[in-house]
């Protein structure tokens, strides 16, 4: 979930002018609580988790990423990158020319076997890889085809922009758990359910009970890649039952929590 004040290690941005190629790789091991300080490039760059849980914020919401999962960010959008837990990172900046296809919003894609392995090959190769139909520009190729197919999935929680309703959102960012209802909410706004309701709906795309679902999922991520039990997370999450969790989870991410970190 977006940063609650308590920061590990700074992460440098690389210093770049240019891609030197259609794709350029960058390989990490990062610490738990490691983030980048927003900023923004001239080229698409897409996230990918081997291992850990990446969140992605942005002005338009967060994206996660668990394992085998990217993010993939347009070129010009303002973004900042955090782990809460240890994590392997590859990303992969895309030249905007070479991949048109790309709508432009951030997305979290999955990672299919193999744009995995591409993607595994063409970091062991080196920055100014040869050209002119060698091998490695073949390969390069295979990738831009397959990140052009990778299936989207809906680990993103959209953020609103109405100021104060953003102020009891983060609010509720910051402490999944809590139970907040509808009318506390509309009480707090000096508004009614109803209002309250068709604001909420036109900006963020969700109902109240839905993002606060969302929210609570998305921050079980982290606690469940660290391996705590499924039934401490559902209870930290703010669900009463570990089936009730299990079923929700399953509902959003299309696997139980054994059955997504395993995959």
């Amino acid at each position: 979930m977006p940063s609650n004040g308590q920061r590990g290690t700074e992460r440098q941005i690389p210093t770049l002018e240019a891609l030197p190629r259609p794709i350029y790789a960058r390989a990490e091991s990062l610490g738990a609580g490691s983030w980048t300080p927003a900023h923004r490039h001239d080229w698409v760059q897409f996230s990918y988790a081997i291992s850990g849980v990446l969140g992605v914020h942005t002005a338009e919401g967060s994206f996660f990423a668990p394992p085998q999962w990217g993010v993939w960010i347009p070129a010009g959008v303002e973004h900042d990158v955090a782990t809460s837990t240890r994590a392997e990172m590859r990303s992969l900046y895309v030249r905007k020319q070479d991949c048109p296809w790309a709508p432009e919003r951030c997305r979290v894609l999955e990672v299919t076997p193999l744009a995995r392995e591409l993607i595994k090959s063409f970091c062991l190769l080196p920055v100014s890889y040869p050209q002119d139909d060698s091998r490695e520009e073949r390969l390069v190729r295979v990738l831009l085809d397959q990140l052009q197919d990778l299936p989207e999935v809906g680990f993103s929680l959209p953020l609103p922009r109405h100021p104060r309703l953003l102020a009891l959102c983060n609010e509720l960012i910051a402490l999944p758990s809590q139970l907040v209802t509808l009318h506390d909410w509309a009480d707090r706004l000096g508004t009614s359910e109803k209002t309250l309701m068709r604001l909420f709906q036109r900006e963020t795309g969700l109902s109240f009970r839905g993002w606060r679902q969302r929210v609570r999922l998305l921050s079980s991520l982290s606690a469940l890649e660290e391996g705590d039990s499924v039934t401490s997370t559902a209870l930290s999450s703010g669900y009463d039952s570990t089936s009730a969790f299990i079923a929700a989870f399953k509902g959003l991410f299309g696997f139980t929590p054994g059955e997504l970190f395993k995959h």
